[in-house]
């Protein structure tokens, strides 16, 4: 359990080589690949949601841990597809039509991906067509939308708008965010949950869907 708790650590401090050594290490030794997942990659991405949600870690750290977990899920894929995957639901994820920032999108998808969630990225400049087309193919428990410019918000509204009129509505979960986004905006067009950062949508996500 050593290596686990190193790896954590690893990923906590956002050396992506060093988490990368360490889960091909456990890996080698024989560890079970949900193992390495849950309790040194899972582990190093809680530690840093709750040190960037308390204002100890900033954006660059949010992304070093995000890009080390990619790697290490990379490194991990093989062995997962051998196994299966159990997930714990199905995320649909983009940033708004009209807007191009992905950054916080990415680094949620990373952090739920790391979580047990099966994330399909849509991308940005999502238009509203294409979540709904999103919604229909993939049957997600929850659909995330990110938007960085005040311009963009409504589009999250229509989003949801639509999904009504489509008798969608009530087969999924909306969370939104994004640094303008707030929990009231979140509540006046109709989302069941806001999450301002990777580090707080993973809590967000399962509570919605009762994991």
């Amino acid at each position: 359990m050593a290596d686990m708790s190193l790896l954590a650590q690893a990923l906590d401090q956002g050396d992506r080589e060093k988490t990368v050594e360490l889960t091909r290490k456990s890996l080698d030794g024989g560890a079970n690949p949900q193992d390495i997942i849950s309790k040194g990659l899972q582990a190093g991405m809680a530690a840093v949601g709750e040190k960037f949600s308390s204002g100890e870690y900033f954006l660059p750290d949010m992304l070093m841990a995000a890009r080390a977990m990619k790697a290490a899920l990379e490194v991990l894929s093989p062995a997962l597809e051998k196994t299966g995957i159990p997930t714990i639901g199905k995320v649909v994820i983009g940033t708004v039509e009209g807007d191009m920032h992905d950054i916080g999108k990415n680094v949620v998808a990373t952090f739920l991906s790391g979580n047990g969630f099966e994330v399909f990225d849509l991308g940005n400049n999502v238009s509203v067509e294409k979540f709904i087309d999103g919604v229909k193919e993939r049957e997600p428990e929850i659909l995330g939308m990110s938007a960085l410019l005040t311009t963009t918000m409504p589009v999250m509204g229509r989003v949801i708008k639509a999904l009504g009129e489509l008798g969608l509505r009530s087969s999924v979960k909306v969370v939104v965010g994004g640094a303008p986004v707030t929990q009231d905006y979140a509540s006046y067009i109709g989302a069941d949950g806001y999450a301002h950062d990777g580090g707080r949508a993973v809590p967000v996500c399962r509570e919605l869907i009762g994991k």
